[in-house]
């Protein structure tokens, strides 16, 4: 295994380079986002038969499939090859507030609980999982874009749509995190 970063990139250079990315993006005059991936796929499957909003050329789009597949191989990579094998650095009140939500940290990014094929399998994963996304679909389609697409593209590109949408993410987050969330959990 290759050890390089146990941690991630500083604001300094991570910022810098999404910069960079939505520069180049502007010059080509390209629009960054990941749900439009879905609509693409969608399209290539013949969506565009049974709905207009499918309809249209997808030839225009591939650069994002190339994106989000490239995303997939390098988290892949990051994960068997460049991670640490060291548990993960929390602060004890974060691991106590999700003891208080009967989340069991085990030292990894993602809560077991949540992320094991056991716990699809219960009636609550199962419904968080289709409730959930469910809600990030109709939600993504409703603010027109995901977001990476609102929050890295669109206020880039100082669109006003984009910022009240930011706005309404953080909003429904909070929401989550404080109201919603005990109440599932």
């Amino acid at each position: 295994m290759i050890e390089i970063i146990s941690q991630p990139w500083p604001w300094y250079v991570a910022g810098p380079m999404i910069a960079l990315v939505m520069f180049l993006l502007l010059l080509v005059g390209g629009n960054f986002g990941v749900s439009s991936t879905l609509r693409t796929l969608c399209t290539i499957g013949g969506a565009g038969k049974h709905a207009s909003f499918f309809d249209f050329d997808y030839k225009s789009q591939m650069w994002n499939l190339v994106f989000v597949l490239s995303a997939i191989i390098g988290g892949y990579i990051a994960t068997n090859y460049l991670s640490s094998p060291d548990p993960l650095a929390l602060s004890q009140s974060t691991i106590d507030d999700l003891s208080a939500l009967n989340i069991e940290f085990n030292g990894g990014f993602a809560p077991t609980a949540f992320f094991e094929w056991e716990s699809l399998l219960t009636i609550r994963g199962f419904a968080v999982l289709v409730v959930g996304g469910f809600l990030v679909g109709f939600g993504t389609r409703w603010a027109g874009g995901c977001t990476s697409g609102h929050a890295i593209s669109g206020l880039s590109n100082l669109q006003i749509p984009s910022l009240i949408a930011v706005v309404g993410f953080f909003i429904g987050g909070l929401i989550m995190t404080f109201l919603l969330f005990p109440l599932i959990f």
